[in-house]
């Protein structure tokens, strides 16, 4: 599968080196150079520095050759933006969008985007942790 993934900060990198070691065909995208320090050792995908808002920095490392595309900046505009693009503009097949503010993520939902809302997942996880005995040792 050939992914690009928007965003090279704790998630990106590692979702990067997760494809990138089964065998997938990966490209992350980030603004900072310095930021691809988080990729793993090894990382043989390519790295790309620009803003995946950019049509020309899109095309220019395949937007029209992928068949997902992650965003996965801290900007939840940003996402919104370069998903709708991947996926009204170029025709990306799955676009899978990180988005933090859970009212936001509902909208963009209902537009028709993959979102994942880290902020509800984590808000669920704790709630069920105290509702759970604690594990004593």
């Amino acid at each position: 599968m050939n992914v690009i993934v928007m965003g090279c900060g704790r998630l990106g990198s590692r979702i990067a080196g997760m494809l990138d070691a089964e065998g997938h065909s990966v490209t992350i995208m980030d603004i900072n150079e310095n930021a691809f320090r988080r990729l793993p050792e090894g990382f043989r995908g390519r790295r790309a520095i620009g803003n995946g808002m950019d049509a020309h920095t899109l095309e220019k490392h395949g937007i029209q050759q992928a068949d997902a595309f992650f965003a996965l900046t801290q900007g939840d505009n940003r996402n919104c933006f370069a998903s709708q693009m991947a996926r009204e503009v170029y025709g990306v097949k799955r676009v899978l969008c990180r988005i933090y503010d859970p009212v936001r993520e509902e909208i963009f939902r209902d537009l028709g985007l993959e979102t994942f809302s880290p902020t509800s997942f984590g808000a669920q996880i704790m709630v069920d942790m105290l509702r759970k005995e604690p594990a004593r040792k």
